[in-house]
């Protein structure tokens, strides 16, 4: 029997029969690890416990704590949800049913309109369906004989699904019980460890997302191993709810949207004093590492596109105007209005590193059922900034933005993760480049001592990237900051810098943002702080609240002081009882409530009612202004 080679992550090898099931091998490995254990991933793809391993490979075990095991854990979730809807629904012909981000759902075609107490019903009976403990079994068959079995079974989308699949593809199956799916995989050998299930909601969904085809029913779900982890999730759930920006955003008075301008959000005055303090923040702290800074017109020629790839690669994102019989594009990206500043005059070798930032508008096309509240727009301010550096300069530069973004999420007490992706399929330039692009950015991480997972295959169209993850209070996860090593743009544009030698070189570009976007940015701080901002950000930072109205011109004078030393107060002289302007001043979240009755004017006091703890006591009114100046001063 022919022997293959398995190397395992700490680059021990073990030999086996060519065939070796995963199950196999994690058993070898460990009886408890093959207890645990959900699948592997075998030389980059992820395989189910049933798979064979036919070839040399290197080898992962992955549990329910691994992303590719809930992957495989929700995508047979999808499957057990199926046979439940069969078996309640024998009439209901079936799309598809991927796993997502924290769950599952699967495409239902049906007569029937399904309702909250049918997922109650659908839940019950995929309770039964692990109980009785299915294995799932995979087996291929060639297209004509898949095409045959699904026109039997009238079968229309999985008929659809298989005539829209490359001519070479295997064309594989997962049987459950009763039910047979056309499915890639991978899946759990079997259904028994899926212990707690939640059907969440239902939604319309187009076949294929396209308006022109049939709406069907999407059932959304989620499963866990233990029951506790799955009460977990429901709860972090119901808090996310509760912090939803949209629902805060309007409460709170920062911005809406609006039909005439979907995906455009609108700014009120108090979401202005945020999103300007955020820029203020972001410009100060650049001009203190050397940055200029750009600004560059939304609007520029259809040629510039073409010349920077964007044509080729994301027109189907892009906004066109004509503009005197001439066809122009509104900017989905500012690399290339900066490039036309760099190319405005002569560099030598002296010049570089130019560091330019740009806080740009840009336009992009999402389809409307995208489009989230602040967190996925048409129209937003990118935080950009683009380096043009000496080849020798390049890790020193990517070394100091992981330190500048170190700082700035550090301010916001956000903890985070790092992604390395590397050559996506649609890619431009050599493979000597995107090694040299990849190593650059993957030293610099080293260097740091900064773990990273790698995303193989994921970089941007000119270059290899470096992803920043923050996770926010309750524990999800946002892609914000990124830093894209880029050798095809100044190839291009023929940019160039004189070296010392007076020959004529290319510099290296480094595109960078790390708040991402200020609209998406400001969303997930919304989120995060759940509206109660700190201080420094807080839109109003202390409201005055006079017990009745012949404390009202004390009320007015401690507003004025503090406004004077430049803190944002505002004043509730309104004829109601104190305990009512409290309740008021906490729905807004304001961090400070000053009360003031005869003993504060007596004694120039405030009594100080602060967000979150209450009754703080009383302070002289210098001594409570200087208090809060030094929290703003130190983005406490």
């Amino acid at each position: 029997m022919e022997k293959i080679k398995i190397t395992l992550p700490d680059n021990s090898i073990r030999k086996y029969d060519k065939g070796v099931t995963v199950l196999e091998v994690a058993k070898d490995i460990s009886e408890g690890l093959a207890r645990v254990a959900l699948g592997a991933v075998v030389n980059g793809k992820t395989k189910g416990m049933q798979e064979t391993i036919d070839e040399d490979a290197n080898i992962r075990i992955v549990k329910f704590e691994d992303k590719e095991g809930k992957e495989i854990f929700w995508h047979t979730s999808a499957h057990i949800m199926a046979l439940a809807v069969k078996r309640l629904f024998p009439d209901v012909k079936f799309a598809i049913g991927p796993a997502i981000e924290d769950g599952f759902y699967y495409d239902f075609d049906t007569e029937h309109r399904f309702t909250p107490e049918d997922l109650a019903k659908i839940e019950e009976e995929m309770a039964k369906i692990v109980k009785e403990n299915h294995r799932l079994e995979r087996f291929v068959m060639s297209r004509d004989e898949a095409l045959d079995y699904f026109k039997k079974k009238g079968e229309v989308y999985k008929v659809d699904l298989i005539e829209n699949l490359p001519e070479n593809e295997e064309i594989s199956f997962y049987k459950l019980g009763e039910f047979t799916d056309l499915c890639a995989g991978p899946h759990l050998l079997d259904t028994k460890k899926v212990k707690a299930v939640k059907l969440l909601s239902i939604a319309g969904a187009y076949w294929r997302g396209d308006e022109k085809n049939k709406m069907l029913q999407r059932i959304y779900g989620t499963t866990y191993e233990k029951k506790k982890d799955l009460e977990a999730y429901l709860h972090r759930l119901e808090e996310a709810k509760k912090r939803d920006h949209r629902k805060l955003g309007k409460e709170l008075d920062l911005f809406s949207i609006h039909e005439e301008g979907p995906g455009f959000p609108f700014f009120h005055p108090k979401g202005m004093i945020v999103r300007n303090i955020l820029e203020d923040f972001w410009k100060e702290e650049h001009a203190k590492r050397g940055y200029g800074e750009l600004k560059t017109p939304i609007i520029l020629n259809e040629d510039l596109w073409q010349q920077s790839g964007h044509w080729d690669h994301y027109k189907e994102n892009m906004y066109f105007t004509e503009i005197d019989d001439a066809e122009y594009a509104i900017k989905p990206m500012n690399c290339p209005g900066s490039i036309l500043v760099y190319k405005s005059k002569m560099h030598s070798y002296r010049d570089l590193p130019l560091r330019w930032g740009e806080l740009g508008l840009v336009h992009r096309h999402e389809l409307s059922g995208a489009l989230h509240g602040l967190m996925r727009v048409r129209s937003f301010v990118q935080d950009d900034a683009h380096i043009y550096a000496l080849p020798s300069q390049v890790k020193e530069e990517i070394i100091n933005i992981i330190d500048l973004a170190d700082y700035i999420y550090s301010i916001f007490g956000f903890k985070y993760h790092v992604e390395l992706s590397t050559r996506p399929e649609n890619s431009m330039g050599t493979e000597e480049q995107w090694e040299l692009a990849i190593n650059s950015l993957r030293q610099a991480l080293q260097e740091k001592g900064i773990d990273y997972i790698l995303n193989e295959g994921d970089g941007a169209f000119y270059g290899p990237k470096i992803d920043y993850h923050l996770e926010d209070a309750i524990g999800r996860t946002w892609q914000c900051g990124t830093i894209q090593l880029d050798f095809q743009m100044p190839e291009r544009f023929d940019l160039t810098y004189v070296d010392k030698d007076n020959e004529k070189k290319r510099p290296v570009m480094l595109h960078r943002t790390i708040l991402g976007s200020i609209e998406r940015f400001m969303g997930i701080l919304i989120e995060h702080f759940a509206g109660k901002f700190p201080v420094w950000i807080a839109p109003v930072q202390a409201t005055v609240l006079p017990i009745s109205d012949k404390f009202n011109d004390y009320a007015y004078e401690i507003k004025k002081e503090m406004e004077d030393k430049g803190l944002r107060v505002d004043i509730d002289d309104r004829a109601e009882k104190i305990g009512y302007k409290i309740r008021e001043a906490r729905l807004q979240r304001i961090p400070y409530m000053l009360i003031v009755g005869e003993k504060e004017v007596e004694g120039k006091l405030v009594s100080i009612n602060k967000r979150d703890e209450g009754d703080i006591g009383q302070f002289k009114l210098e001594e409570f202004i200087d208090r809060v100046i030094e929290e703003v001063k130190n983005k406490k």
